[in-house]
C-alpha cells in the first residue's frame, strides 16, 4: 500500500510518476508454487498479498472425457467464503460442478456443498432425467431440488439465527451436452473456437439490461425497494439461498432498520411484503457442445468483476497451448484476475472437453487494435505523470 502527503517533495512524486509508468509498461508478475501452497502476488503498482490457492476435491476425473481444473483462491479480503465443488459420480455419465459465493458468513455455503448435490442428485433421478432430452422435466427437477434445498437451509439458519447467504451456479456436463443451473452473479463461459460465449446473466438489483430490469420489478412487487443499487439498501443480488431476512424474516428486517436509524417508522408503516425479496428460483440453460466446443469456465464475481469473458478465454487457451494442463491455467486464470486488480475472492472451476488437441493449436496471433489503444492510453499517462513532475520540479 502507497501512502501520500501533502508534504511530499516535488522530486518524490516526480519519482513515484516515472515509477508508475514503468509499472503500467510491465506485466503482472506471478510467482507459482504447488497446488494448495501460498502465493506471492504481485500487482502492476508493487502492491504484494499472500493468497491462498486451493484445488478442490476430485479437481481432475475422465467421465466424458472431461478434464477439471479447480481452485479457490482467498483474495484481499479478511474472511474465504467461496467454495468450488466438482463431483463426477452417480449422475449416469454427466458431472456436476458448482461455484458458491457466500456473504455475511460461510454457514450457507457449508451447508450446500454438502446438501445441494445430494438433492439435485436425487431430483434428476441419478442422471436419468438429465438424460431425458426433455427440458421441461429438467427444469422442473432442477428447480424443485434448488427450492427444496432453500427451505431447508431456511430454516436451519433460523435455528442458529444466522443471516448468511451464498449464490450458486451449477454445471450438470457431458461430453455433448452442458445444462447450467444460475443463482447470483457467477458466470459461465464455454470456449468455442476461441470465442466466449456468455451462457449466464448476473441476478443484481440495478443495471439496464433486460435481467436486472426484470427482477428490480420482481422486487418491487413483493414490497421491497432498491436504494444505491441493494434491496432495501442491503444486498447486491437478488437471488440467492438462504438471507432470511429477505425472505420470512422480512418484517423483523424492517422493524431493525427503524431502530438503527436506516429509516422512519413512518415509512415502515406504509411498506407491505407480498413475498420474497431475495428468492432462490434458478434460471435454467442448456445448450449442445459441438466439435467446436473447447472448454467451460465457471467462476464467482470476484474474477468477471476485473476480467473480460474474452480475456478469460484468451488466456485459458493459452495455457492449455502451452502445457496442456487444465489445473495450472485454472490456477493462473485466478491468479491473474487478482493482479489485475481484484478485491474478492475467486473460486472457478474450467472442463476441458477433451476435443482440442492442444499442442497442435497455432498460436493466438495479438489483437492489433486493442494493443494499439492500449499503447496509445499507456504513453498518454505516462505523459501527464512526467509533465506533472516536470511542472513540480521546476516550480519548487
Amino acid at each position: 500500500m502507497c501512502t501520500h502527503t501533502a508534504t511530499q517533495k516535488p522530486y518524490q512524486l516526480a519519482r513515484f510518476f516515472n515509477n508508475q509508468s514503468m509499472a503500467l509498461l510491465s506485466p503482472p508478475r506471478l510467482l507459482p508454487l504447488g497446488s494448495g501452497a501460498t502465493r506471492i502476488c504481485v500487482s502492476k503498482v508493487g502492491v504484494r498479498c499472500a493468497a491462498t490457492i486451493a484445488a478442490a476435491d476430485g479437481a481432475v476425473t475422465d467421465v466424458s472425457r472431461i478434464r477439471w481444473g479447480s481452485t479457490k483462491l482467498q483474495g484481499p479480503r479478511s474472511e474465504m467464503e467461496d467454495d468450488v465443488i466438482v463431483r463426477s459420480d452417480g449422475l449416469d455419465g454427466f458431472s456436476f460442478a458448482a461455484v458458491f459465493d457466500g456473504h455475511a458468513g460461510f454457514s450457507s455455503v457449508q451447508f450446500l456443498r454438502d446438501e445441494l448435490y445430494k438433492e439435485c442428485s436425487l431430483a434428476v433421478q441419478g442422471g436419468s432425467v438429465l438424460n431425458s432430452k426433455n427440458i421441461d422435466a429438467i427444469k422442473d427437477a432442477i428447480q424443485l431440488a434448488f427450492t427444496n434445498v432453500d427451505s431447508r437451509l431456511s430454516s436451519w439458519l433460523q435455528e442458529r439465527e444466522d443471516e448468511s447467504g451464498a449464490t450458486a451456479t451449477v454445471m450438470f456436463i457431458r461430453n455433448d451436452l452442458l445444462i447450467v443451473s444460475h443463482l447470483g452473479d457467477s458466470a459461465v463461459v464455454i470456449s468455442r473456437g476461441g470465442r466466449a460465449e456468455v451462457l449466464t446473466n448476473p441476478h443484481r438489483p440495478y443495471g439496464n439490461n433486460r435481467v436486472s430490469l426484470d427482477e428490480v420489478k420482481r422486487i418491487r412487487a413483493a414490497g421491497g425497494w432498491i436504494s444505491d443499487g441493494r434491496i432495501c439498501g442491503e444486498i447486491s443480488v437478488s437471488r440467492a439461498f438462504g438471507d432470511i431476512q429477505f425472505k420470512t424474516k422480512k418484517n423483523e428486517m424492517l422493524a431493525k432498520g427503524v431502530e438503527d436509524g436506516r429509516w422512519t417508522e413512518k415509512f415502515a408503516s406504509r411498506v407491505q411484503f407480498k413475498g420474497d425479496l431475495v428468492t432462490a428460483m434458478p434460471d435454467i440453460y442448456t445448450t449442445e457442445l459441438g466439435s467446436n466446443s473447447e472448454f467451460i469456465l465457471l467462476a464467482s464475481d470476484g474474477l468477471w468483476d476485473y476480467m473480460k469473458s474474452s480475456e478469460a478465454v484468451a488466456l485459458v487457451r493459452n495455457q492449455l497451448r502451452q502445457h496442456g494442463d487444465v489445473q495450472l491455467a485454472c490456477e493462473a486464470l485466478a491468479l491473474t484476475a487478482l493482479n489485475q486488480g481484484s478485491q474478492d475472492n475467486i473460486s472457478v472451476a474450467i472442463a476441458d472437453l477433451g476435443k482440442t488437441k492442444w499442442d497442435e493449436l497455432p498460436v493466438q496471433g495479438p489483437n492489433i487494435l486493442l494493443e494499439l489503444s492500449q499503447a496509445f492510453a499507456t504513453v498518454g499517462i505516462v505523459s501527464v505523470g512526467i509533465w506533472i513532475s516536470s511542472f513540480l520540479v521546476a516550480s519548487y
